[in-house]
């Protein structure tokens, strides 16, 4: 039994030498160069300040604290995180299996039989049999030395196949927190839109009241009462397509909270519900974009892929194996453990691949086509995050101008309202002004709704491209 445990720590050294000089097979990995032409800044980003990180729990600059709570029930419940969480717990086994193939395994076996036969004697009258018990305990181990780095290659394959799925996770939980966001902001927009329906039907239906008093006197025609009836219908038919458009968005919702599908009455908004957020970060440098998961992901499946490179490389040396096994064996347990029935085997083997019709080459070709796949996917990741960023940096720009030429264009609405409907009542114009006027005050007030969802909601595609520290990713690793 020395003798077997000196030859696998022989093994085991000779390995560890041969893995630690970089004797692996296959090109070590390096982070891809010169993807584009990559800017140190984004274009549509102001420079006059100086650049801040983005906030940990961005979502609180909205400063509501009703958000802020099922933000995180979406962390606690949502049915994708849990499915992420328990790949990285897949992967975590997996990196732990790739580990122990580094070391040699080893097998304890025990035995026990026992036979029977019957004899055929030279007299048929006195019949004999034989009976035999057998005992046999032993222990064997075997170990492939790593002499061309593809159990360390397969153990580096392993890694990064895990921190692609740490990160991956993490770009679920960004998409989760972001896709709650939007759908809260979606949803008080479209109560703000009912409200505003519900009080131009209101008005509609006091202008009906109107005519209807100024035909009955003879002071305008049936026409203009037909008018100002078809379009208290427009209002009224607007609605109920509100109201279906509001539930399927609580609905939506609540599946993202890992809850069943529930819609609720609209809610009562309070006027000033826009709030000033933070100012954009100015000087913001492209290199933030290295946090993002999307990214980090993108490039740990390169790494798999470089390494799985190394591995198709190895299989095209021979592979060293050591085995060996000790034990006892005998027909009488008492006797089992004694010198005289002590077995051993040590064994050393080579294997050279010598023909296969080119299969492992082409294997290796095919690695490094994947790598070359892996290597596309990562240069346009990187090329995609870009682009959203300056997207959203471009859209915040140009929305808050709208913005502004929209507040404008309500007050302007309001006031023509409230002169039409004077001039009209005093018989000095027709009751299509007052029509055009009434349609021109609500959607202006609801296109202004529009535009502040917008901007919004750009504000959480700024947070969710720029990559920031979003949550404490171990948070749920236990679960």
């Amino acid at each position: 039994m020395k003798r077997l445990l000196i030859v696998f720590h022989i093994s085991i050294i000779f390995t560890t030498i041969s893995c630690g000089v970089g004797f692996r097979s296959g090109p070590d990995y390096s982070r891809p160069k010169d993807i584009a032409a990559i800017p140190d800044s984004f274009e549509n980003a102001s420079v006059d300040t100086e650049y801040t990180n983005v906030a940990r729990e961005w979502w609180k600059t909205f400063g509501d604290t009703r958000l802020d709570s099922l933000v995180n029930t979406a962390i606690e419940n949502n049915l994708d995180i849990e499915k992420a969480t328990a790949a990285v717990m897949e992967l975590q086994a997996r990196n732990t299996q790739a580990r122990a193939g580094r070391l040699p395994s080893v097998t304890l076996k025990g035995d026990y039989s026992k036979n029977y036969s019957p004899e055929q004697p030279a007299n048929p009258f006195y019949p004999t049999e034989r009976k035999s018990e057998n005992y046999n305990l032993s222990i064997a181990a075997s170990h492939e030395m790593d002499l061309w780095g593809k159990i360390s290659r397969s153990h580096e394959a392993a890694r990064a196949d895990l921190l692609m799925s740490i990160e991956n996770r993490r770009t679920v939980i960004q998409s989760v927190i972001a896709t709650t966001v939007t759908l809260y902001l979606q949803i008080e927009s479209l109560e703000r839109r009912i409200d505003i329906a519900g009080r131009s039907v209101e008005s509609y239906r006091k202008s009906v009241s109107i005519v209807e008093k100024r035909y009955q006197s003879g002071l305008t025609s049936i026409l203009d009462l037909k008018q100002a009836r078809r379009a208290r219908a427009r209002a009224q038919s607007n609605l109920p397509q509100l109201s279906q458009d509001l539930g399927k968005a609580q609905h939506n919702l609540s599946v993202l909270l890992g809850r069943y599908p529930r819609s609720t009455a609209a809610r009562l908004q309070p006027g000033d519900y826009f709030k000033e957020l933070p100012p954009v970060p100015a000087g913001i440098p492209s290199r933030i974009l290295e946090t993002r998961p999307d990214i980090r992901a993108a490039e740990a499946k390169l790494k798999a892929l470089n390494a799985r490179y190394g591995m198709a490389v190895a299989n095209l040396f021979p592979r060293i194996t050591l085995t060996g096994s000790r034990g006892y064996s005998n027909d009488e347990l008492n006797d089992l453990f004694t010198p005289q029935n002590l077995l051993w085997n040590l064994a050393k083997g080579i294997t050279q691949p010598i023909f296969y019709s080119g299969k492992l080459l082409a294997e290796k070709s095919a690695a490094h086509a994947r790598y070359r796949q892996g290597l596309a996917d990562y240069a346009k990741t990187v090329l995609t995050a870009f682009s959203e960023v300056e997207s959203a940096l471009l859209t915040r720009g140009t929305q808050m101008e709208k913005r502004s030429a929209m507040i404008e264009y309500f007050k302007e609405a309001v006031e023509t309202l409230r002169i039409a409907e004077s001039r009209y009542q005093r018989g000095l114009s027709s009751y299509l002004s007052v029509l055009d006027a009434l349609q021109a005050r609500y959607s202006a007030e609801e296109s202004l709704v529009l535009v502040d969802l917008s901007i919004m909601t750009n504000r959480v595609s700024l947070y969710r491209a720029l990559g920031g520290k979003w949550l404490d990713e171990t948070k749920k690793e236990g679960k």
